[in-house]
């Protein structure tokens, strides 16, 4: 029998992670599939995007506080210069909102 993947595509992985959500098993799903470094990374995207949209730091401060490269930072940046209006608005709400 050959070989089939479960998940071919993103909209399919967030289907999962919607899922885990819905039954409230998001942590051990995510906990499971992402090693210690790469939750550490997602941290790191989730501060270089809320610094990002706060605007009140350059890049070359923003690398030195959060201890990366200037090009991860960069990334960050041009990932948001290729949303919309309304999705920055989106992306800053989610990430902006107080804990």
């Amino acid at each position: 029998m050959p070989f089939s993947p479960e998940y071919n595509d993103w909209d399919q992985f967030i289907q999962l992670i919607n899922r885990a959500i819905e039954t409230g098993q998001h942590e051990l799903l995510l906990g499971t599939m992402l090693t210690p470094d790469e939750r550490d990374a997602l941290v790191t995207r989730a501060n270089i995007l809320s610094e990002l949209l706060k605007g009140e730091l350059s890049q070359r401060q923003m690398s030195q506080e959060l201890g990366v490269g200037i090009a991860t930072i960069t990334r960050g940046s041009n990932e948001l210069k290729a949303k919309s209006e309304q999705e920055k608005c989106q992306i800053a709400e989610l990430l902006l909102k107080p804990q």
